[in-house]
């Protein structure tokens, strides 16, 4: 069983900092990139940041770029979404997902697999 499950999600006060990690499980790991994405309510889902299958030139949204930082650990079949000086804006929903493609400048492709979600609440 495919699985993505997301954690560190949590209430953070702004300019504040979370981990988030997505454990992946059921598929070959390595194989694929990883990303981030986040709906807040009433929005469009979000790309965040994606990782290739190798830790080279991750891809951040312009809204997070400088604040959030994207690795990924193969032996441990995880990726972490660390994020910084978080904002109110930062609130959402953030789900990881994977897919068989991925481009330095837009993001990762169409996913394959989904993670349940991890909720962010920012309060100023």
């Amino acid at each position: 069983e495919v699985q993505l499950v997301e954690s560190g999600g949590g209430l953070v006060q702004a300019g504040g900092s979370l981990r988030l990690s997505c454990v992946a499980s059921g598929f070959t790991f390595d194989d694929y990139a990883i990303g981030w994405f986040r709906q807040a309510p009433g929005k469009e889902r979000e790309g965040v940041s994606c990782i290739g299958q190798s830790d080279v030139r991750p891809y951040y949204a312009d809204s997070v770029k400088g604040r959030f930082s994207i690795s990924r650990d193969n032996a441990k079949n995880t990726v972490y979404l660390q994020m910084n000086s978080l904002k109110p804006d930062d609130t959402a929903v953030y789900y990881c997902a994977a897919a068989s493609s991925w481009h330095p400048h837009y993001g990762l492709g169409d996913p394959d697999y989904w993670g349940q979600g991890t909720q962010v609440t920012v309060s100023s």
